[in-house]
């Protein structure tokens, strides 16, 4: 059961008839004799519409046929169709200014198109280059859009595929391949939907480039696409003008002297807070009673082990005969901070009783880290820095 594929000669067909072959999963997924419905494939997402006056679910190319997978069962033999032109079209022009990208870029640079993605946003294409420079992007687009301006034909041919030549990429197929053409640039066999013309792609932007796999993939955008999130960006960047009391233009300057503030301002408060923790270190060193043997024991419970804590831990044992035990919450974790006079050796304690209970830590005689696996291994470390239970 073939379907016979209008869009392979005409993709501008919106609506059409067509009679029901079959249908399979009570009447929601149908076959016709006859589509314009463009099935997922080669990168390109399926169409919509309605067939029957009933919405379209999905389009699938399937070995008995291509399936209409419909939103609930359809009971009609003979049927109106009318295809999503919003969406095909865009798609329409997506894969078009794909071809013309991938062209132009192996007419520039040599570099090779791997494979080819259509999302709802961006399209983006993976090349067979380890990188693609500023300088490349910029040569690129001004010449995709030299052959936009052009209006080259865009031409659909059906040639044997033994005759075929001049194909940007070799096709494995036999028989009749259908081969998508722009005018003195670029032939590949293709079953997608394509514009008659590259004056119908509109405006071509390579928007970002990124490494993967050793490759470089580019996301791109073209046709409405491009004109839609042209503006998005402009209105972004006039909101960011307005809130910045300055103008487009003046953004990166104003941003630039932002972040430079702000680093200025992080390191004076950071300066600040370790200045604050370490008085409230000494603080509680003048705060805590000596025990028997003089030594001041000071137990915190502390959101986490932070270098506010740490600071605070280290002024406080920067005196005489002391030693502090902070507990973190989150993540949960323990410090040990010990004066060099009071007989406690903190990495080697520590060390020993988180290892033995599963975790990890360590450091110096007088300032130690570590998680903390549970909260019983509280009790023997607190008696084996000389706290009293």
């Amino acid at each position: 059961m073939n379907t016979n594929r209008l869009y392979y000669t005409d993709c501008y067909l919106k609506t059409f008839r067509a009679h029901v072959l079959n249908t399979a999963d009570d009447g929601t997924r149908v076959y016709l004799d006859n589509t314009a419905f463009y099935p997922a494939s080669g990168g390109q997402p399926h169409d919509l519409g309605l067939l029957a006056g009933i919405p379209i679910l999905d389009v699938v190319d399937e070995d008995r046929g291509i399936a209409h997978v419909l939103e609930r069962p359809i009971e009609a033999a003979d049927v109106e169709c009318h295809v999503d032109w919003a969406r095909r079209y865009d798609h329409m022009q997506q894969h078009t200014g794909q071809h013309l990208l991938s062209a132009v870029l192996v007419e520039l640079f040599n570099f090779h198109t791997l494979s080819f993605h259509m999302g709802r946003e961006v399209s983006t294409i993976e090349l067979a280059a380890k990188d693609l420079t500023e300088p490349q992007i910029d040569e690129a687009e001004a010449r995709v859009n030299e052959i936009v301006r052009e209006s080259r034909p865009v031409r659909i041919l059906f040639e044997h595929a033994e005759a075929a030549a001049g194909l940007r990429k070799p096709s494995d197929r036999s028989g009749t391949l259908r081969i998508i053409e722009i005018e003195g640039l670029d032939r590949s066999a293709c079953g997608g939907t394509h514009v008659r013309s590259t004056g119908e792609l509109g405006p071509i932007q390579i928007r970002k480039t990124e490494k993967i796999r050793g490759n470089v993939r580019i996301e791109f955008v073209c046709g409405i696409r491009a004109l839609e999130r042209a503006k998005k960006d402009y209105r972004v960047l006039q909101e960011l003008a307005r809130q910045a009391a300055t103008t487009i233009d003046n953004l990166p300057e104003h941003s630039l002297a932002v972040r430079q503030r702000l680093t200025e301002i992080e390191k004076t408060n950071e300066r600040l807070s370790t200045e604050l923790a370490r008085r409230e270190g000494l603080a509680l060193y003048q705060a805590t009673v000596p025990d028997t043997h003089g030594i001041r024991r000071a137990f915190l419970r502390v959101p986490a082990i932070d270098a506010g804590v740490r600071a605070q831990a280290q002024a406080y044992a920067a005196s005489e005969k002391a030693v502090l035990l902070a507990v973190g919450a989150e993540p949960a974790g323990v410090l040990i901070a010990c004066s060099p006079d009071s007989q406690v050796n903190a990495g080697a304690v520590l060390k020993q009783l988180v290892a033995e209970a599963g975790g990890r830590g360590g450091g110096s005689a007088t300032l130690a880290q570590g998680n903390l696996p549970n909260e019983e291994i509280l009790r023997p470390l607190a008696q084996a820095l000389g706290f009293e239970l």
